[in-house]
């Protein structure tokens, strides 16, 4: 059957045009002004629409929209905030004020979710969330950047409880059209679509843009005629299906987001990948560069490693992904012969053990391996990552290996309440929104007044109570619960008392069982009669996930019995929206991950910007963010080897934290009916977190840390035709070639005695066999600090040694100077690596040499 398509647009009168404009720019989900002027349009509709403005005014009545026009308060108030918007899309922002000389589009981004709001459901946690705030914060701060994703046509689950509480899943179909996304056009005002190849079949992709402020977002749709049904499920759902419906969406996100940057004219010199799903964008790049540019192979890969960067967020191996070579092959490996190399070689970048041919082939090795900017997503995490992944540089102490660690951030004004960022305007400055670079501006959080930061926030507790009386209700009518039933629901909670807010995704790592394993002790808590505590608990397991939905069916259990009835309650289908509600008016965040197995973590954050106080294990970016001034804490940051042990001991802690610490000091008033020493803790967690963990800080460090580095080695990189890549790549060859010939032949160490002093200084000479590689090339270090009981060198930094003599017989002496720094056992020890000043960094697999 065919049918004939015709896209009908609503018929908004001329003088409401700009509301049109503004709701298809997602900077309405940032900006309090805008979302109020759509409420104000029919708020029941607005909820019913899941807070989608371009759904909602296709659905007004012509007559509403008309009535608008003639408004002449929401015409004054449209035009103030167009104004507001025009002058936000125009401004000159962090970036360019700071790198004028970098052009537009020069960083690709590229993440399989990306959590942007309620009304554009392409998210499933974390990730998404974490991928959508990145995108904010580069708009904010005018960041070069263009984004790549999938559009998945069911998007994540829906989630909704059976009568016994186990989760099950509904998956709803998002309609495209009614939604802030539109189709990128060709010059003929046709789709603009991209083909990849995938098992001998061409896939059709078609193009969708989502404007994200000033950062554009593309979005790949495969669910168009031309394809086949099997092709057109690829971008169905997400996080759906099985292995190969994962690699075909991957090589959709990478060889397809890399085709369509191409076909919209876009040539960023930058790519960064968050997580490994989309490496394959590195071979479409190879194939690139090889088929236009003319470079080989290897002159390609070189290219390719010095202008990409890699973010890791997964602290657990099993959770990095993994594709068996027969199922690659079948997709990739026409692909992959065409580039040259053989089939062996091409797995053996997936492997840590390259000769290892039982080893599947990971996407995380391969990211690493082909990116010069690798990061973990915490401090702790960055080092659990070089614990992880050392073995693919083996002849690296783990200080060393090439993964470095830039901390997590929140978009602050995605997430701080309306109420809140009123009370911001007033005593942080016009700076703390015009400015978001300064975060400097953070530090006036202590100025605000006890009495007006407390009335806020307890209005922000009784709209969270609120909310949830409401969202229960609903919850139990789909149920099928008797009357009386939902109307005790408006009982459940009171919004005086003491609430603890949870809610992230259920894997069991994060224990989101932790506060109910003694549940008579948990009763006598909540149930004090001076200080009552209640709990709101929120959080989808993965569909496959039978252990995570165990615990959302354990707690259900907990919520329904009697003596927890009115104080403790789980809210289904955890969005963004629920987040919000939750992290802007809970008093306590709680989070309880068995270290060190969170990565990061973003949801404290969030509740922290608001002045929500955190209790939890020092694991993520909590273990940055704890002082006794901002939170709590729950142990010491213990690791241990049996989690029934650690289980057993951490809720221990947990119960006791709340019982002599937390719960005592909220309910501590002052002479005016304050809490005094709480509001202390909240005005010091608002300064922590605006300061430190706001996605401002983040993206700033990207840019000056990762970026800006790339985008100069790219640049020089491509002159003259590649000529310096081409250089670059034949040094790393002879190099490599070289490098078993080298050999520290001395380390001439002068008779000091048996004793030294702290700052006492000697020089040092090292014999060097260098082969035919030129001692320009090279960079000869001395290695020396305190030594532990197996005789490694602790907390060293490597001092260089200059070459003091000339070759005899291939050897060459360089000279330096240790200082003894501390007391104690002391090592010497050098070693030789690579040199070129023209490389982001010389660490390389196999090329360096230890005396």
């Amino acid at each position: 059957m065919k049918v004939k398509q015709f896209l009908v647009l609503p018929k908004l009168p001329e003088r409401i045009a700009p509301i049109q404009e503004m709701g298809q720019n997602l900077w309405y989900s940032w900006n309090w002004e805008i979302v109020r002027l759509f409420i104000r349009l029919n708020p029941e509709m607005w909820e019913e629409c899941a807070q989608n403005p371009v759904e909602m005014l296709s659905r007004l009545p012509q007559e509403t929209l008309e009535r608008a026009s003639q408004d002449d308060g929401f015409l004054a108030s449209m035009d103030r905030i167009y104004e507001k918007f025009k002058a936000y899309l125009n401004s000159k922002k962090w970036f360019e004020e700071k790198y004028s000389h970098i052009e537009k589009n020069r960083v690709a981004y590229f993440s399989l979710e990306y959590g942007l709001d309620t009304g554009l459901p392409v998210y499933s946690g974390g990730l998404g969330v974490l991928s959508g705030d990145t995108l904010k914060s580069a708009s904010d701060l005018g960041l070069p950047v263009v984004a790549m994703g999938l559009l998945y046509r069911y998007g994540y689950f829906r989630q909704f409880l059976s009568n016994d509480g186990w989760q099950q899943e509904r998956y709803e179909e998002n309609d495209w059209y009614h939604m802030p996304v539109e189709p990128v056009k060709t010059e003929n005002d046709e789709p603009l679509k991209v083909t990849v190849q995938l098992d001998g079949t061409p896939v059709r992709i078609q193009i969708w843009k989502v404007r994200v402020g000033i950062t554009p977002l593309y979005l790949l749709d495969t669910n168009i005629p031309e394809n086949s049904s099997k092709c057109r499920e690829i971008t169905s759902v997400l996080y759906g299906g099985d292995k190969d419906m994962r690699i075909r969406q991957e090589i959709i996100l990478g060889v397809g987001g890399m085709r369509a940057l191409k076909a919209m004219g876009a040539d960023p010199f930058i790519y960064h990948m968050n997580e490994g799903h989309s490496w394959f964008l590195t071979l479409e790049r190879i194939r690139y560069l090889m088929q236009e540019q003319h470079l080989s192979f290897e002159e390609a890969s070189q290219y390719v490693w010095a202008t990409t960067v890699f973010t890791t967020h997964t602290p657990v191996p099993a959770g990095n992904e993994r594709f068996d070579p027969v199922l690659i092959h079948r997709y990739l490996g026409k692909f992959i012969g065409e580039l040259g190399i053989t089939w062996k070689d091409f797995l053996t970048i997936g492997r840590v053990i390259a000769t290892d041919e039982t080893e599947p082939f990971c996407m995380t090795v391969a990211a690493l391996k082909y990116s010069a900017f690798a990061n973990g997503v915490s401090k702790l995490h960055g080092r659990v990552s070089r614990e992880m992944w050392h073995n693919i540089w083996p002849e690296l102490p783990q200080e060393e290996i090439p993964i470095t660690s830039i901390t997590n951030g929140v978009h602050s004004f995605s997430w701080i309440s309306h109420d809140m960022k009123e009370l911001f305007e007033s005593y942080l400055g016009v700076k703390y929104q015009e400015k978001p670079g300064n975060l400097e501006v953070w530090k006036q959080a202590n100025k605000i007044p006890d009495a007006e930061l407390w009335r806020i926030h307890n209005r922000r507790r009784e709209r969270l109570v609120f909310f949830a009386r409401k969202k229960l209700k609903r919850q139990l009518t789909r149920r099928g619960a008797s009357q009386l039933e939902i109307q005790r629901a408006d009982q459940i909670l009171d919004p005086q008392i003491l609430t603890i807010g949870f809610a992230r995704r259920f894997s069991t790592y994060k224990r989101g069982n932790l506060i109910f394993s003694d549940l008579d002790r948990l009763e006598k808590i909540i149930h004090n009669e001076n200080c009552p505590v209640q709990i709101i608990v929120a959080g989808k397991a993965h569909p496959l996930d039978n252990p995570g939905k165990e615990i959302i069916k354990f707690i259900v259990a907990c919520a329904s019995e009697e003596r927890f009835r009115n104080r403790v309650i789980f809210l289904e289908d955890y969005d963004i929206n629920v987040a919000r509600y939750l992290v802007q008016g809970a008093d306590l965040w709680l989070n309880n991950p068995r270290r060190p197995q969170e990565a990061s973590g973003t949801s404290g954050m969030k509740a922290a910007l608001n002045g929500v106080v955190n209790l939890s294990i020092l694991d993520g970016w909590w273990v940055e963010g704890y002082s006794d001034d901002v939170g709590f804490k729950i142990g010491n940051g213990e690791e241990y080897e049996n989690v029934e042990v650690q289980d057993r001991l951490e809720s221990e802690m947990l119960y006791t934290s709340l019982e002599r610490e937390v719960i005592p000091l909220f309910y501590e008033r002052n002479e005016i009916g304050l809490p005094s020493k709480w509001i202390a803790k909240m005005k010091a967690t608002i300064h922590m977190a605006g300061e430190r963990f706001s996605a401002h800080r983040m993206a700033m460090e990207y840019a000056e840390r990762f970026y800006l580095p790339a985008i100069n080695a790219a640049q020089k990189l491509r002159e003259n035709d590649y000529q310096l890549t081409r250089e670059v790549t034949g040094w790393v060859q002879r190099m490599s070639r070289s490098w078993d010939n080298i050999a520290i032949r001395n380390v001439d160490i002068p008779e000091v005695g048996g004793t030294l002093y702290v700052g006492q200084k000697f020089p040092i000479k090292i014999d060097v066999a260098l082969g035919d590689i030129n001692p320009d090339d090279v960079a000869v270090e001395i290695v020396s600090g305190r030594l532990n009981s197996q005789e490694q060198i602790l907390d060293y930094k490597p001092a260089r040694a200059v070459l003091a003599g000339g070759s005899e017989n291939g050897v060459y002496t360089f000279a330096g100077e240790v200082t003894c720094t501390e007391s104690g056992r002391f090592g010497i020890t050098a070693r030789v690596i690579p040199l070129n000043e023209n490389l982001p960094h010389t660490i390389k697999p196999k090329l360096i040499s230890w005396w």
